[in-house]
């Protein structure tokens, strides 16, 4: 569909979802046998409870606050859950924590297992060396700060039984992703307008604003699906891009491959996958251009990369239109770098910006070696870090769906921090109730294992936080929606 990323490895354990299913793990049902000497019992698994969607004990978790333009939210304790990995079988978590997931010295781990943090099969963890099984559910608790979004407001487009049609701000998250749980647009529509239960039909990138289409129900979601497989449904962008772009009508059909799942980067390279963009010019300013875009595929990115190699980035594209492109910023497919080197350069540049949030890296992650290369004999393996310089944090108890980007959720401390304080025998105990689902006392207070709590980042201004590509219109074989053209894409709009 709309430009969306691939999205995460089967693998990964997902969130509450918002296409009515409930694809968190349950918790696993109590004890029920005696056990033998030494033998240590492993509830079987609970089947995932089906048509639960976010509801009100989500959205509770938190609330938002508005300041220099932006939404913002109140810090807040969550548990990410997961069960035990089929390569973690046989291992101790000392072992896991200590060879596959470093993005945080073993003394943060430890303090986090003494704060009950940690715990196995809703047991507290007090020994890193117990040795996992299979079927081992595990819980861990986190103080969790998420990145500001714009403050504009999702206005609703069209509502009936059927379908919400809304006018995603750039900036938004479709769904929770990454470090992005109640600034997205499920989150927003769910707490602010009481729409719940809604159905994904498609996806816009994070910094896309425009026509954003959900399903009410399973039966419409379906139906809709259909149209799509038939390729019944139109798309319309409309973008500003670098210089005077053809008068007369542009196709482009470079095949386009992904780089990088986890910074969201791809290029045109005769390996990637067929895909169509018809480009039409409708205004030039004397240094701009403002063009309409219509995807006959839906390719990653496709409209950004085709863009690129006809050598009219989009003005503020964060991705493709930097210099770590080289002199001619990806024209032509002409990079002269390989994959690793361009990511190593996309990253740099953001870095010397103090942009990294704009690629969802934070530098934390940067100093991060957590993904194992060792992908177990389950067949239930996640993406390896071998293509990808950028290691971000991991956590094996912190799996996130993410349809945005295959990594997961980022652990609260890097090994750079002080942690005379975590190896001190007391116990640290959390700002509210045992499940950790707090909601905002985890704003009353700082939290002694948090180091966001202790890090002071710089807010993106609202400038910074838009990109000139908009979905003006998405239309259906008995539908069709229209969002207003944006200021930036007005004939006599100058920056």
């Amino acid at each position: 569909m709309a430009e969306p990323r691939p999205g995460p490895s089967r693998a990964q354990e997902e969130e509450p979802g918002p296409t009515g299913k409930e694809e968190e793990a349950a918790a696993p049902a109590p004890k029920k046998r005696r056990l033998a000497g030494g033998e240590r019992y492993v509830p079987p698994p609970r089947k995932l409870n089906a048509g639960v969607s976010f509801g009100a004990e989500h959205f509770a978790e938190t609330s938002y606050y508005f300041e220099g333009g932006l939404r913002k939210v109140r810090p807040y304790y969550f548990d990410f859950r997961t069960y035990c990995k089929g390569r973690w079988v046989g291992r101790s978590l000392l072992h896991v924590f200590g060879t596959e997931f470093r993005a945080q010295p073993l003394a943060y781990y430890r303090a986090a297992a003494r704060a009950g943090r940690l715990r196995l099969n809703e047991e507290p963890v007090r020994d890193l060396d117990i040795v996992l099984k299979n079927n081992d559910f595990l819980r861990n608790t986190v103080h969790r700060h998420e990145p500001p979004v714009t403050a504009q407001p999702i206005r609703i487009l069209a509502e009936d039984e059927e379908v919400v049609v809304v006018d995603k701000p750039s900036s938004l998250p479709v769904h929770p992703c990454g470090r992005f749980r109640h600034n997205t647009v499920i989150f927003i529509l769910g707490k602010e307008h009481g729409l719940r239960e809604l159905h994904t039909l498609h996806r816009l990138d994070r910094m896309t604003s425009g026509v954003l289409m959900f399903a009410k129900t399973t039966a419409v979601s379906q139906r809709i699906d259909e149209q799509v497989r038939q390729r019944q449904l139109e798309k319309e962008y409309v973008c500003r891009v670098v210089g005077e772009f053809p008068e007369h009508e542009v196709v482009c059909e470079e095949p386009i491959l992904v780089v990088s799942y986890k910074v969201g980067v791809c290029r045109v390279d005769p390996k990637g996958k067929p895909c169509q963009t018809l480009f039409q010019r409708l205004s030039y300013n004397g240094s701009t251009s403002v063009v309409r875009c219509l995807p006959r595929t839906g390719r990653t990115h496709q409209i950004r990369v085709h863009l690129q190699f006809l050598g009219h980035p989009i003005v503020n594209d964060p991705i493709y239109n930097m210099e770590a492109w080289g002199p001619d910023r990806g024209k032509g497919g002409k990079i002269g770098k390989t994959d690793e080197e361009l990511l190593k350069a996309l990253v740099e540049e953001h870095r010397s910006k103090q942009s990294l949030e704009v690629l969802d890296i934070w530098e934390e992650d940067l100093n991060s070696s957590g993904e194992s290369k060792d992908s177990g004999n389950s067949g239930d393996c996640t993406k390896s870090a071998e293509a990808d310089p950028v290691n971000g944090s991991s956590c094996p108890v912190e799996d996130v769906k993410d349809p945005e980007r295959n990594d997961v959720a980022a652990c609260p401390l890097n090994a750079d921090s002080n942690l005379e304080m975590l190896d001190k025998d007391k116990e640290l105990s959390l700002s509210g109730n045992q499940d950790g689902q707090t909601g905002e006392k985890g704003w009353e207070e700082k939290d002694p294992l948090c180091v966001e709590c202790r890090m002071s980042r710089r807010d993106p201004s609202p400038k910074e936080l838009v990109m000139f590509l908009h979905a003006l219109r998405y239309k259906g074989a008995d539908f069709e929606y229209c969002s207003s053209m944006p200021e930036w894409a007005m004939e006599d709009w100058e920056e």
